[in-house]
């Protein structure tokens, strides 16, 4: 898999915070904004994939009034 570089602008405040936490978990900042990247894709993904299952087996419209 390809590498890509990524550059953002933070606010020092923010940069701070991440910091701190980065450093609690013995991670880098960098290692840090990745790895929350890339829990907030799989995040999504799944809620993705449990709201197809859920419409894939959900009941069918009922037919109330046809006779």
């Amino acid at each position: 898999m390809a590498s890509r570089v990524l550059s953002l602008r933070i606010d020092g405040d923010l940069w701070e915070r991440i910091s701190d936490h980065a450093a609690r978990r013995g991670m880098t900042a960098q290692d840090y904004v990745v790895q929350a990247l890339v829990r907030d894709d799989f995040d999504e993904r799944f809620k993705a994939a449990v709201e197809e299952t859920d419409r894939f087996y959900a009941e069918p419209p009922s037919q109330a009034g046809s006779a």
